[in-house]
C-alpha cells in the first residue's frame, strides 16, 4: 500500500512524503526508524476513487505560477504549514482558475494524497520539470527551498520570453503594415486605375498589363480572397501554434534556417542547463534528470543527444563528463565546464551559471536576428510597393507624353 505522511523530526521540522509498505504499522515503524514523529499517516487512494477534482475555467499563466511558488516558499520559510498556506492563497487569489486549482490541492491534501498529484493532473499547465520538482521536494521534505528555486527559474523564463516578445514587436508591425498597404493597392487602387486605362483605349506596357490584370482579378473575387486569407491564417495559427504535430513541424522548419539555427541551439543549451540545475538541486537522480531535461529541449539533435547521454552513458556507469564528451552537439564550453565542475562537486551551480549565460546570449542573438530582419522586410516592402507604383506611373507618363 502507498501511504502519505506528515511527520516532525527531533528539531520540529515538518517532513512530508510517500512510502510504500504492506500496512499501517509498517509505515509507523519506518518513521520511527528515521526518528520522525508521525503527525498524519494516510493511505493514498487510487486516482479517481476519491480524488477531488475542481473544473478549472480559464488559464493559469506564468505570472500565476511565479506568484504561487514565491508565496508558498515565503509561507513555508516563516513556519506556516502547507495546508494553512494553501488556505491563505485561496483567500488572496481572485482569479477563478487559480482559486479552483488551489481548492483541489487543499481537498486532495486533506484526503492524504501527495501534493504533486494535483499538479500532475494538469500537464498542459504544469511542465514535467515542475511536477518532478514538487515530487522530489515532497520526498526530501524540502518544499521551501524547491519553491524558492522554482520561482527564480520561472522568473528567468518570464524575463527571456518578454525580451523575445519585445524584440519581435517592430518586425511584426512592419509585416502587418506591408501586407495592408499591398492589399490596399492591389485590391482598391489598381482596379480603378486599370479601368481608367481600359476605358480610354490606351494600351499600357506589358508589365503594367500583368499588374492591372492581377489587381482586377483580386478585386472581382475579393470575397473569395478575403475568406481564403482568413481561413489560411486561422488554420495556420491553429496548426502551427495549437496543434502539437504542427508546432513540432514549425520548429523543425525554423531550426533548419541558418539565420535562426543559432538561436535555437543556444536556447536548447539554456533550457538543458536550467532544467538540469533545478532538478539536481531538488535531489533527483542524474539519469532521470537528463531524461526530463531532454523533454524540455525542442531541437531534435540535442534531444537525441541527451537521451544517449542518459541511456547509453550514465545508465552504463559513465561519469557525467565522460558521457557529455562523447556527444558533439554541445559546445566545448559546456562540456569542459561540466568536466571541471563535476570533479569539484559543484555541477548544479555551474549549470545554473551556464543557464544565465546562455539566456543573455539568446537575448543578444534575438536582437541580432531582428536587426537583420528589419532591413530585409523594409526592402521587401519597398519592392512590392515600388512594383505597383511603377505599373501605374509608367503608363501615366506615356499618356502625358502624347500631348
Amino acid at each position: 500500500m502507498l501511504f502519505h505522511y506528515l511527520a516532525a523530526d527531533k528539531n520540529g521540522k515538518i517532513t512530508e512524503g510517500d512510502l510504500e509498505v504492506d500496512n499501517f504499522n509498517q509505515a509507523l515503524q519506518y518513521l520511527a526508524g528515521k526518528e520522525l514523529r508521525p503527525i498524519s499517516v494516510k493511505p493514498i487512494k487510487e486516482a479517481g476513487a476519491g480524488a477531488a477534482h475542481h473544473r478549472i475555467f480559464g488559464n493559469i499563466n506564468l505570472t500565476d505560477k511565479i506568484f504561487l511558488t514565491r508565496y508558498l516558499a515565503l509561507m513555508l520559510r516563516v513556519g506556516t504549514d502547507l495546508l494553512s498556506a494553501i488556505d491563505i492563497l485561496i483567500a488572496d487569489f481572485d482569479k477563478p482558475a487559480m482559486k479552483s486549482f488551489l481548492l483541489e490541492v487543499r481537498d486532495n491534501l486533506g484526503r492524504g494524497q501527495p501534493f504533486n498529484q494535483t499538479f500532475a493532473r494538469y500537464p498542459k499547465i504544469f511542465s514535467p520539470v515542475f511536477i518532478s520538482l514538487v515530487k522530489a521536494a515532497e520526498a526530501s521534505g524540502n518544499l521551501q527551498k524547491t519553491f524558492e528555486d522554482a520561482s527564480v527559474s520561472l522568473e528567468r523564463e518570464a524575463a527571456l520570453k518578454n525580451s523575445i516578445k519585445s524584440a519581435m514587436i517592430y518586425p511584426i508591425i512592419l509585416l502587418v503594415t506591408s501586407v495592408m498597404i499591398f492589399v490596399f493597392l492591389v485590391a482598391f487602387a489598381l482596379p480603378k486605375i486599370a479601368n481608367i486605362f481600359n476605358e480610354s483605349g490606351i494600351h499600357p506596357p506589358l508589365f503594367s498589363k500583368v499588374v492591372f490584370t492581377i489587381g482586377l482579378f483580386v478585386h472581382d473575387h475579393a470575397l473569395a480572397f478575403g475568406g481564403g486569407a482568413v481561413f489560411v491564417v486561422g488554420f495556420g495559427i491553429y496548426f502551427f501554434f495549437k496543434n502539437s504535430v504542427g508546432h513540432r513541424l514549425a520548429q523543425r522548419l525554423f531550426a533548419r534556417l541558418p539565420i535562426v539555427r543559432k538561436v535555437y541551439k543556444e536556447l536548447a543549451v539554456q533550457r538543458f542547463a536550467a532544467t538540469t540545475s533545478s532538478l539536481m538541486k531538488a535531489g533527483l537522480p542524474i539519469v532521470q534528470t537528463i531524461n526530463i531535461a531532454a523533454d524540455t529541449v525542442n531541437v531534435e539533435e540535442f534531444k537525441f543527444s541527451l537521451r544517449r547521454i542518459s541511456e547509453e552513458g550514465l545508465a552504463k556507469g559513465l561519469t557525467v563528463s565522460e558521457a557529455f564528451k562523447r556527444e558533439v552537439v554541445f559546445p566545448k564550453l559546456v562540456t569542459n565546464l561540466i568536466a571541471v565542475s563535476e570533479k569539484a562537486g559543484h555541477l548544479e551551480e555551474v549549470l545554473e551559471t551556464l543557464a544565465n549565460f546562455y539566456a543573455s546570449r539568446v537575448e543578444s542573438a534575438i536582437k541580432s536576428l531582428v536587426s537583420i530582419l528589419e532591413p530585409v522586410m523594409l526592402l521587401a516592402m519597398g519592392v512590392l510597393v515600388g512594383t505597383v507604383a511603377l505599373s501605374i506611373i509608367v503608363p501615366i507618363y506615356q499618356l502625358t507624353s502624347q500631348f
